[in-house]
């Protein structure tokens, strides 16, 4: 099969009458001009391709709160008292009732043009603790709404021993405990035989945080993860009250706690890193670690703005996730990524590569060397796709011969980004786009959204409605 549009973005520029021919397995065989015989062609007239869309980092049950804790509850409102909601939220789920909350996160996805999800998986037991029969029946639940809704997922199966130092466990935490390392290294490993044969899926692993993971058992997970070559996700440096604790416990910031235990990798992922210094940022760079930030949850929550321009400047890559689900937007991720520094460094192009000839006109030519090569555009598309997989150990993000046909398309006349020229149309993407201009979504080969919408949508869409109903009624 081949899929012939006005536009394909490969190599980090826009093609003309290059045709994306894939074979049955789903994978790209080539992108070229010349049409080989008897292939069937999909034509998508007035629209571009480009490489799916990869979200990061996902708490899939988290979408049921959404716009439910947009109220004051306490003199000051935090993360904190947020988290109490959720907690709440957590102890009401069983499997249907997370199964129809992951399928409608993961379409809302789908219909942003999301190929690829990393879905940080909390949520192991029973609401009063107890594993169930099946210990990883939760992680299959997900994985499953993932697949059902078309999606590529990397499920990071998360570790989660205690509830801090020095802090007696919540009864609601309960639920998202291992008692031991092994008990969890077990898990981990059922879930990669049980969907061994499933390319859609790949599993990692997720010490949740250095406050709920002490240092022995990080050490341990460190281990296991080198030993297999997996990803390694953890929430690091998201709040300053997470660097006090650990600075009480171990006389370290949490980034330094994990240099120190041989932790930070290319395999490593530092979610949020919000709350890190100069030092800490070379650390990660150095490591060739990634950081995955999630701007609008961060917004959200009141967590604080990323330092992307520290990061990059110390050669760690960013990648982007959705985290909480306070709205489900990659576009709106990438554009806050810059956006939230202008604001804190009251300047603009804060993350565009330096210009090589300051005599080139703003206007016209794009500005310096961004007419050509890597831009400010191209750094924070490449968050939202290449760096996505690169931190999840996935094939995805790009467009190539021998990748995985995983792709969508968006409407070239959406008023949105209508006008844009070939030099221009990533930026129009980047920073004026939203969902309603992906009209396709193509995963392995395979349409998952067609014109915009889901074969599944209605149904997926009306179970989560009634379940809303019965939690919040």
């Amino acid at each position: 099969m081949a899929w012939l549009a006005d536009l394909v973005y490969v190599n980090g520029r826009f093609e003309r009458s290059l045709a994306l021919v894939c074979d049955r397995r789903g994978r790209v065989v080539q992108l070229t001009r010349s049409l080989p015989d008897g292939v069937h062609v999909v034509r998508l007239r007035g629209r571009v391709i480009l490489p799916g869309l990869v979200n990061a980092h996902s708490h899939a049950f988290h979408r049921a709160l959404r716009a439910r804790t947009e109220r004051r509850t306490a003199e000051r409102d935090s993360f904190w008292t947020w988290r109490e909601m959720m907690y709440e939220l957590a102890a009401r789920l069983g499997p249907e009732e997370l199964r129809a909350i992951s399928r409608m996160a993961f379409l809302e996805m789908a219909l942003g043009g999301v190929s690829t999800v990393g879905e940080f998986h909390y949520l192991h037991h029973a609401p009063e603790g107890t594993p169930y029969d099946e210990p990883v029946l939760l992680a299959k639940v997900v994985i499953r709404a993932a697949l059902d809704v078309g999606l590529r997922v990397s499920l990071l199966h998360a570790l989660y021993m205690r509830a801090g130092f020095d802090r007696a466990l919540d009864k609601r935490q309960r639920r998202f405990v291992h008692e031991d390392v092994e008990t969890y290294f077990e898990g981990v490993k059922a879930l990669r035989r049980e969907f061994r044969d499933e390319e859609r899926v790949r599993v990692g692993v997720a010490p949740h945080s250095v406050r709920a993971v002490p240092r022995e058992a990080l050490r341990e997970v460190a281990k296991f993860a080198a030993h297999e070559r997996l990803p390694v996700h953890m929430h690091v440096a998201e709040q300053p009250a997470e660097i006090e604790a650990c600075l009480q416990e171990y006389g370290h910031t949490p980034v330094r706690l994990l240099a120190e235990e041989g932790m930070l990798n290319e395999r490593f992922t530092a979610i949020h890193a919000i709350h890190i210094d100069e030092d800490e940022a070379r650390l990660l760079g150095e490591a060739k670690a990634h950081v995955c930030a999630c701007p609008t949850t961060e917004r959200n929550l009141g967590d604080g703005i990323v330092a992307a321009d520290t990061l990059l400047r110390h050669g760690a890559r960013i990648a982007l996730g959705t985290d909480s689900h306070a709205q489900i937007d990659l576009f709106e991720d990438a554009r806050e990524l810059e956006l939230n520094l202008r604001l804190k460094r009251l300047g603009r192009a804060l993350l565009a590569p330096a210009m090589k000839d300051e005599r080139n006109s703003a206007i016209g030519s794009g500005g310096g060397d961004e007419s050509e090569g890597e831009s400010l555009a191209t750094r924070l598309f490449a968050a939202a796709t290449e760096n996505g997989a690169s931190s999840l150990g996935c094939e995805a993000g790009r467009l190539a011969a021998g990748a995985w046909a995983d792709f969508f398309t968006m409407d070239l006349n959406d008023p949105a980004i209508v006008g844009a020229d070939d030099s221009s149309l990533l930026a129009h993407i980047v920073f004026a786009a939203g969902r309603s201009a992906v009209r396709d979504v193509v995963v392995g080969g395979k349409m998952i959204v067609r014109d915009g919408k889901h074969e599944a949508q209605d149904e997926i869409a009306a179970e989560f409605a009634a379940l809303q109903k019965r939690l919040w009624s």
